[in-house]
């Protein structure tokens, strides 16, 4: 048996090997013995789940274990997004179990604990609950368990956060990529209860994600691209497995970065919709978030990667917007976990607002910060992870690297060097479950990424 082990967003392993009945009972009790000893007997647990593989029977032995130890449990009746369940999480004032892979391979499945603050668990958390895998938790009541439609109060609080009605006017296409995932159901529904005409594909769940990656990045979405090319005037969405990540295609048939839509709606909720505050985001994402938010009057908040530290900092800081560069964010008045749905229609949004096609903001955007930006990656493997702290140590060393002066170093994850020319800096950051270093570049030259993928 695997060890269970909660990373940066929950447990996964493959379904039959180590994610199986075995070890969902002891994360099982694990959970139970968690929300008794912090929150009591009365508190609620919610259980989730996407179109995965077995993910529909493993959230039900989870829902019978906790209701048998005496837990009211309310159990989606039907699969979600994650940011659905979180939603409610918050607005129930419940702990929930959202049972999902997210972005990984099919063979996959996970679960995700969130806390009743409704974002991703911090490590505390997280800590505590491996700590209880091998403790018994004894029944302290009659519990039950309640089929329950997370839906509706996620549907009404949207409406009141997203214009919807106003992305009537969009003079762009849309077309809607379902790529099996959770978000079918719910971003084309909300379209649909507005009238917004829209196209779609890949729209039914599948345990096999269509023989690809649930994962909206273009490699995955080449039937999207292909069908926006065909259209001449369209946008295309799509999002991962469990509706949390956001995959953007603009009329040109050409793939919008997680940074640049963080900037474009950043200026959108700061100029359109008068928000204040601050930007959340990741120490891999992009300079020109920076650049863009000194120009617009606005605060930087930079965390380590992985969105539970971005969540942290939301509920810390009540930002605009929060976001990393893999593909999450959310904003002011919603909830500090990520929301693919909510993103899609964000982008609608600001689409309307400037009455303006994506590719005509991601040129105004361009326009506002002055410069463009090139990012790359590299993941370098190891022998074995003793090898991986010599290394972060030799770039920590650094006064220099590939010709230019090293003018700051940022050593909240990882080590970032930022460089002379101030548009280049280099990030080199441990995986954290394998002998793999994870090297980010980014630079206002491609000629200049190559030369850094060069010198590594």
């Amino acid at each position: 048996m695997g060890k269970i082990k909660f990373g940066t967003d929950g447990w996964r392993a493959i379904v039959g090997e180590d994610f199986n009945s075995e070890n969902v009972q002891k994360v099982a009790m694990a959970v139970g013995k968690y929300v008794f000893e912090n929150f009591g007997k009365d508190k609620k647990i919610i259980i989730g789940y996407d179109p995965r593989n077995m993910a529909d029977k493993f959230s039900y032995q989870m829902a019978e274990i906790l209701s048998e130890l005496g837990f009211v449990v309310l159990y989606s009746d039907k699969v979600l997004p994650t940011p659905v369940l979180a939603y409610n999480a918050k607005v129930l004032n419940a702990c929930a179990l959202m049972f999902t892979a997210s972005h990984n391979p099919p063979e996959y499945l996970g679960i995700k604990f969130i806390p009743d603050y409704a974002g991703p668990a911090t490590s505390d958390i997280t800590d505590e609950i491996v700590g209880n895998l091998e403790c018994n938790f004894e029944k302290f009541a009659d519990g039950k368990i309640e089929k329950y439609d997370f839906s509706e109060s996620y549907f009404e609080h949207i409406k009141g956060l997203i214009d919807i009605e106003k992305i009537k006017s969009v003079k762009s296409g849309i077309i809607f990529d379902g790529l099996y995932s959770a978000s079918i159901g719910y971003f084309d529904k909300l379209l649909k209860d507005f009238g917004i005409e829209f196209e779609s594909l890949h729209m039914f769940h599948d345990v096999n994600f269509g023989g690809g990656m649930p994962e909206p990045k273009p490699k995955f979405m080449k039937d999207l691209i292909e069908k926006v090319k065909a259209d001449g005037g369209a946008v295309g969405f799509a999002n991962d497995g469990d509706a949390d990540r956001f995959g953007v295609i603009n009329e040109n048939g050409e793939y919008v970065t997680p940074n640049e839509i963080i900037a474009i709606l950043l200026m959108h909720l700061k100029q359109n919709k008068k928000m204040n505050g601050s930007l959340v985001k990741t120490v891999g994402a992009s300079l020109m978030l920076d650049k863009l938010a000194e120009k617009l009057g606005v605060q930087v908040v930079e965390t380590a990667v992985g969105f539970k530290h971005v969540g942290e900092a939301m509920r810390q800081f009540n930002p605009i917007i929060g976001g990393e560069e893999s593909g999450g964010l959310s904003i002011q008045g919603h909830i500090p976990e990520k929301d693919g749905v909510l993103a899609n229609l964000l982008v609608l949004e600001a689409m309307a607002y400037e009455n303006k096609t994506l590719v005509e903001l991601q040129e105004k955007l361009a326009d506002f910060v002055g410069c463009k930006f090139f990012n790359s990656r590299i993941d370098k493997k190891l022998n074995d992870v003793s090898e991986v702290k010599p290394v972060l140590e030799k770039f920590k060393s650094m006064s220099s690297f590939a010709g230019y002066s090293v003018i700051r170093k940022d050593l909240k994850d990882g080590v970032k060097l930022y460089l002379e020319d101030n548009s280049s800096w280099i990030l080199v950051r441990p995986s954290g479950t394998e002998p793999l270093l994870r090297i980010y570049f980014e630079s206002d030259s491609l000629d200049k990424i190559a030369k850094f993928e060069s010198s590594v």
